[in-house]
């Protein structure tokens, strides 16, 4: 009777060891189906082109007469001259959309005035350094002002409101600025305007204060003579390229060029060119 009691749960028990094997089996398969269309890294960017995401404005990319420039643009056109891949150059006013983008496989790199900061480097990888910027307060002088002086003290920003791009990493700045002030600091994220904009909106009083970076304020502020921008909000930070964190190929590629491309002429005069 044992014998035989064995023998007829033998064949079930066969049949669902096979069926959980099959279904592991199809799972991992599935698994890895899945991980291969949520990579994009140097071997299948090599096979199609390499897609930078960057922003319209007075310091990165701008028309200028029949032409494109821009410190990005030109920069693109450096990394051109050592990267094998054909790279195409798509323009987003939004920083959040750019990242969105990055992490959605659009885009393989963010090329935008963004700071190397430790928030932003838990979702992305940074390349080598490429510029140094800062943010500063954009507010009009005194003499546009009803003779109101320029904020130079931190401690004078309490209860004042400042305006600054939707998803700016400028907030991060405010934020701890309002910390260490010991009071609130304000701010409106604009989803419309850009850094450029904003600034042009103070000029024209629309809105008393901004937060801009330094770069991009130089490129402007000589038709804008109602402008200042004397008052730091942070230190001086490094920006650079930024990619998926499961791109390292990408990544040491990216390091490998800038690296080459900051030891050339070429670069050292984009930088007096843009930075002075």
């Amino acid at each position: 009777m044992k014998n035989s009691t064995i023998k007829a749960y033998r064949k079930p028990l066969l049949l669902c060891a096979c069926i959980a094997a099959v279904v592991v089996l199809y799972i991992f398969i599935k698994g890895e189906k899945q991980d291969q269309t949520t990579v994009r890294d140097y071997p299948q960017i090599a096979s199609d082109s390499l897609n930078i995401v960057t922003d319209y404005s007075p310091f990165g990319y701008f028309i200028d007469g029949d032409s494109v420039a821009g410190f990005n643009q030109e920069f693109i056109h450096l990394l051109q001259q050592y990267c094998p891949i054909k790279i195409n150059i798509h323009l987003e006013a939004d920083i959040e959309e750019s990242i969105t983008g990055l992490q959605s496989l659009e885009y393989d790199i963010i090329f935008r005035n963004l700071p190397v900061t430790t928030a932003l480097k838990d979702s992305l990888s940074f390349t080598e350094v490429i510029i140094n910027n800062k943010d500063v307060l954009i507010q009009r002088k005194k003499k546009y002002n009803n003779d109101i002086a320029p904020i130079r003290s931190h401690l004078d920003l309490a209860k004042k409101t400042l305006h600054v791009p939707s998803g700016s990493p400028s907030i991060l700045r405010i934020n701890n600025l309002s910390k260490e002030i010991g009071d609130t600091i304000y701010h409106i994220e604009d989803s419309l305007y850009n850094n450029a904009q904003l600034v042009m909106k103070v000029a024209l009083g629309e809105i008393d204060y901004a937060v801009c970076d330094e770069h991009t304020v130089k490129r402007i502020i000589d038709i804008m003579p109602e402008v200042d921008y004397q008052t730091s909000i942070g230190f001086t930070h490094f920006e650079a390229m930024a990619v998926r964190k499961n791109a390292p190929a990408l990544l040491d590629s990216l390091n490998s060029w800038i690296i080459r491309i900051k030891e050339t002429p070429d670069f050292k005069k984009l930088l007096k060119r843009y930075s002075d």
